[in-house]
């Protein structure tokens, strides 16, 4: 627990960074340094100071001086949640928090277009939230953005309509609760209605995002045919890589290789073995910009897409390709441990199992002793309650 005179001295590093921002019109140029040279203060601390603080602030404050606080502090949110360095989960706790205080002043009354940015933005850190419950956090990612379409309508701010239709696409996409086809099938729909506003010609770098993300619901695309879903979506992300070029969006880029090797590894269509080399290709692709010191949690996920390839390669030495997804796997535990994330941390550990149960090289019995352990591993967090499908399968 922090000390009074800790207290005071994180609230005095709020006020100096909101200041900064104040100044600087939310310049990340000007910010982000600051909060680098004080990277011992963005910590859980600080997330409490603005909890506490910022409130007590406004309430003091004139209208006038209540709206320009609350102007600094989305500013502040927007900063954070994009703020490369530090705890991420820790990070998306402050901006959840600043847009909360700010609406609190901004509201939908007084300040519709604001509420409703608020609103949207709110919606996407809820959608990379790391703690609390997935489904919960799914669930209130989609409802700030359907608050921010009250008034944002198609009509009257075409862009940002277009921009939380894309979210409500990703939201959907990747909900838990309902039916998982119906969801992706909302999902697709709410991507082409994006694409309504987004043309090629007119925004290509929002139109190749978007098709990214069409691309990757047709890639876990349940109605309609499978090979069929597959082809659309190798067609989405190769129109994407026209305009998503390493050089100019390198996320986003490694984001196309990583869903297009997806892709290439579940193809039902063309040559088993030469799909299995694209794949390969497209995540040691994306593993270019994907590094784990720069995007440490993309990597892992791209490692293990990598592991699984190499599970399934049909040319090369079969030893040597169940080690190299040996390897993969060990790589992605390097970041997905067990504490911060036990869903992909139980991931790991099954590929890992199955993995050792084929091992050619090293003594058999030791080989299947590793795999027992993997699985039991597993069925630490795939527990019959919460995962029943999955516990099911590692049981089998």
């Amino acid at each position: 627990m922090a000390s009074p005179t800790d207290n005071q001295k994180y609230e005095d590093f709020l006020v100096e960074v909101l200041q900064a921002v104040a100044d600087s019109n939310g310049d990340p140029q000007v910010v982000y340094p600051l909060l680098q040279a004080n990277l011992d203060k963005v910590d859980w601390p600080l997330a409490e100071a603005l909890r506490n603080f910022a409130p007590y602030r406004l309430a003091a404050a004139t209208p006038e001086e209540a709206q320009a606080t609350a102007t600094n502090i989305f500013d502040f949110s927007k900063l954070i949640q994009q703020f490369p360095l530090g705890h991420r989960e820790i990070n998306l706790e402050m901006a959840i928090t600043g847009y909360e205080i700010a609406l609190s002043v901004l509201t939908r009354e007084a300040f519709p277009f604001e509420w409703a940015r608020a609103q949207n933005n709110r919606g996407v850190v809820y959608l990379d939230r790391i703690l609390g419950s997935k489904a919960e956090n799914i669930e209130m990612a989609i409802a700030g953005c359907k608050a921010a379409l009250e008034v944002w309508t198609r009509a009257a701010f075409p862009q940002y309509w277009a921009s939380a239709q894309n979210n409500l696409g990703i939201a959907y996409q990747n909900r838990i609760r309902g039916s998982k086809a119906e969801n992706i099938e909302l999902a697709i729909a709410y991507y082409n209605a994006a694409l309504e506003v987004h043309t090629r010609k007119a925004f290509p770098g929002n139109w190749a995002i978007v098709k990214n993300g069409i691309g990757n619901a047709y890639n876990y695309r349940i109605l309609g045919s499978k090979a069929e879903n597959i082809e659309q979506a190798i067609a989405c992300f190769q129109a994407a890589l026209e305009v998503l070029t390493r050089a100019a969006f390198p996320q986003y880029w490694a984001s196309a290789q990583n869903n297009l090797g997806i892709a290439y590894r579940n193809r039902i269509r063309g040559d088993k073995a030469e799909n299995i080399e694209l794949a390969i290709a497209s995540y040691q692709a994306a593993l270019e910009v994907r590094t784990r010191t720069a995007f440490p949690d993309d990597w892992a996920t791209t490692q293990i897409g990598l592991a699984a390839v190499y599970s399934d390669r049909i040319r090369g030495e079969k030893a040597e390709n169940i080690e190299l997804a040996i390897a993969c796997f060990q790589a992605a535990l390097a970041v997905y441990t067990r504490q911060a994330f036990p869903e992909n941390w139980a991931m790991v550990q099954n590929g890992m199992g199955l993995a050792y149960w084929n091992r050619i090289r090293g003594e058999k019995a030791e080989n299947i002793e590793q795999a027992i352990a993997s699985y039991q591993a597993t069925l630490e967090v795939r527990t019959r309650t919460a995962f029943p499908d999955d516990w099911a399968t590692t049981q089998h």
